[in-house]
């Protein structure tokens, strides 16, 4: 902050000493956009200081209400977050996915590695709805379908804490490797389904080439989701404590899309809307998460 100030103490002097003159109006012009970013820089890195927020992300999507359109919605979304995680300069990892019957995917799970990543992808969390013209309706109506979107940030061994996994509190399963996973995908019984029973957590992995390395992917899934779960958990005792009552991301729709008969993504956190739907599921999503994290923040400030 204080090399910003001085950056602008000087542009300051320069425009009182040499006023009008292009070389110098050029160099504070440069000078002031440098400051711009540079503010812009230390805004970012101010929202992100939860505790994993600058962990990689654990992304799942589920086909919700709707059909067919839901589980096409399903990989709509997936594209989205790919390309959006490409623009960034994240790494992704496809984990796991099963494909719907007709089209689409049932669910879907993909790390996305990065500096900030889970801060960023957090605000993903909850219902997407889409409105369009269904393509698998020979009358060409007008649907509306569902997806969930859960993150959960990525956690190394260390971090874990106290959460620890008994033996015999899991149950392993191996299946085939399915979808559309490329030339890597195993066709044996690589795949490893891993349900812890305490808490009924689900969790696979079937992109790797065998069964140890799908079942260690696994468990850092199922580890990362039991610290997430705490975590929840010691949140909502808090909330409870303060009589708030604690959001449900799962069961509340945080955006909607909408294709038919207008074109508009509406942010019902923000109020946020971009009328160039195309574009935000080209990838373009930053223009909801900045404004959510900037009201997390501010949230987070009014509370403490």
């Amino acid at each position: 902050m204080d090399r910003i100030a001085a950056a602008l103490s000087e542009a300051r002097e320069m425009l009182d000493l040499f006023g009008d003159e292009a070389d110098a109006q050029a160099e504070i012009d440069r000078s002031i956009a440098h400051c711009e970013r540079a503010l812009d820089d230390l805004e970012m890195a101010a929202n992100f200081d939860g505790e994993f927020d600058n962990h990689g992300a654990i992304v799942s999507i589920f086909a919700g209400a709707g059909g067919v359109d839901a589980a096409d919605w399903t990989q709509m979304l997936l594209r989205m977050y790919l390309r959006w995680a490409e623009g960034h300069g994240f790494q992704t990892q496809l984990v796991e996915e099963s494909p719907a019957e007709e089209a689409g995917l049932k669910s879907v799970t993909f790390f996305v590695r990065g500096r900030n990543a889970y801060g960023m992808l957090e605000s993903e969390r909850g219902v997407h709805r889409l409105v369009r013209l269904s393509p698998f309706d020979q009358a060409h109506r007008r649907h509306t379908s569902f997806a969930a979107v859960d993150v959960i940030p990525e956690i190394a061994d260390e971090e874990h804490g106290e959460v620890t996994i008994k033996p015999d509190d899991v149950r392993i399963e191996t299946f085939k490797s399915g979808g559309s996973g490329g030339q890597y995908v195993n066709k044996t019984e690589s795949a490893i389904r891993i349900i812890h029973e305490p808490t009924g957590i689900i969790v696979a992995s079937q992109q790797e080439r065998s069964q140890a390395q799908n079942r260690e992917v696994a468990m850092n899934i199922l580890r990362a989701k039991l610290v997430q779960r705490a975590a929840q958990e010691r949140d909502d005792r808090l909330s409870t404590l303060r009589g708030e009552r604690a959001e449900n991301g799962w069961s509340s729709q945080i955006r909607s899309y909408v294709l038919q008969p207008y074109q508009l993504v509406k942010d019902h956190r923000t109020n946020v809307e971009v009328g160039d739907a195309q574009g935000v599921l080209d990838g373009d999503v930053d223009a909801f998460i900045w404004p959510y994290l900037q009201t997390r923040r501010a949230s987070a400030t009014a509370t403490s």
